[in-house]
C-alpha cells in the first residue's frame, strides 16, 4: 500500500471531500425560474409571428374586396365625433378620462397606448346606447383607431345587411368582400370576419364579426399611423425577444441585491440582542 494511502487511513480522513446534498428546494426553483423564461420567450415568438401573418392578411384582405371609392362628401376621418388624427389629451377631455388613464402598450420605438371607455347612459329616460365600449388607439399621443364595440343586447337580432345599411348612412357605399376575408387580431385572439369596408385614400372602417360568437365591431384607422404602428409592435416584440436574457439576469440580480440587503439588515438586529 502506498505511503499516501497509509497516511490518510491513519488519520481517519477520507480520499475525497464529501460532495453537499443539493437542496431539492433550491433545485426546484431553479428549474422552475428557467422553465417560465423558456415560455415567456416561446411566447414573444408566437407573438412576432402572429403580426407578421396578420400584416400579410391585412394586405390581402384589401384584395378580396370590390375597388370602391368612397362616396362623394363621406367624411371618414371620424365617427361620431372623435376625430382620427387628434391628439390623446383632447380625446380623452371628450370621454371625460384622465389622459394617464390611457395604457401602454409598447414605448419602443415609438409609445403606443390605448384608452378604453365605456358608455354609460345618463339615466332612464335617455336613449337607448347600441355602443357598449370604445377603444381609442394612439401612436406617439395622436389618434389612429378607434374600436367600436357594440353591445349584444341592444343589437341583438341585427343581421349583417342592418349593420352595413346603417353605417353606409355616414360612410357611404360598403365595399363588400368577394369571398370571406378573415383575421385574427391579437387584441381579441379568436379569428374574426370582415363583413364590409369603407374607405378612401387616407382612411378605412372594416365591419367585423367575431367568427365564435355574435359580436360585432366596427374599427377605424388612419391608414399611415396604422402602417407606422404594425412596424413599431413588430420591433418592439423582435427587441423583447432579444433583450430578454439580460432583462432575466438583471432582475435576478436585483432579487440576489435585496435578500443581501435584508439579511444584513436582521444581522444587525438581531445581532445587538443575541445572547448566547
Amino acid at each position: 500500500m502506498s505511503d499516501s494511502v497509509k497516511l490518510l487511513e491513519t488519520h481517519g480522513e477520507p480520499a475525497l471531500a464529501a460532495a453537499k446534498p443539493l437542496d431539492d428546494a433550491a433545485w426546484r426553483a431553479w428549474v422552475a425560474k428557467g422553465r417560465a423564461r423558456d415560455e415567456r420567450s416561446a411566447a414573444a415568438r408566437i407573438k412576432v409571428i402572429k403580426w407578421i401573418g396578420i400584416a400579410g392578411l391585412l394586405a390581402a384582405a384589401g384584395l378580396w374586396f370590390n375597388a370602391k371609392a368612397a362616396a362623394p362628401g363621406a367624411d371618414l376621418s371620424k365617427y361620431r365625433n372623435f376625430r382620427l388624427g387628434a391628439d390623446l389629451t383632447a380625446i380623452a377631455k371628450q370621454v371625460s378620462l384622465s389622459p394617464d388613464r390611457a395604457r401602454t402598450i409598447h414605448s419602443r420605438p415609438v409609445l403606443l397606448q390605448d384608452l378604453e371607455w365605456r358608455t354609460q347612459p345618463l339615466g332612464p329616460s335617455s336613449q337607448p346606447e347600441a355602443v357598449d365600449e370604445v377603444a381609442f388607439g394612439f401612436c406617439d399621443g395622436v389618434l389612429f383607431r378607434i374600436a367600436v364595440q357594440y353591445d349584444r343586447r341592444e343589437t341583438e337580432g341585427l343581421t349583417a345587411e342592418d349593420f352595413v345599411e346603417s353605417i353606409s348612412q355616414a360612410y357611404g357605399p360598403a365595399m363588400k368582400p368577394i369571398i370571406a376575408a378573415k383575421v385574427a387580431l391579437p387584441r381579441y385572439g379568436d379569428p374574426e370576419e370582415i363583413l364590409a369596408q369603407w374607405q378612401d385614400s387616407q382612411y378605412r372602417f372594416d365591419l367585423i364579426r367575431s367568427s365564435y360568437g355574435s359580436g360585432v365591431r366596427l374599427v377605424g384607422v388612419m391608414k399611415s399611423l396604422e402602417a407606422v404602428a404594425l412596424a413599431a409592435t413588430l420591433e418592439a416584440e423582435r427587441l423583447d425577444i432579444l433583450e430578454a436574457p439580460q432583462r432575466e439576469a438583471a432582475r435576478l440580480a436585483q432579487e440576489n441585491q435585496a435578500e443581501k440587503v435584508k439579511l444584513e439588515n436582521s444581522r444587525v438586529v438581531n445581532k445587538a440582542k443575541f445572547r448566547p
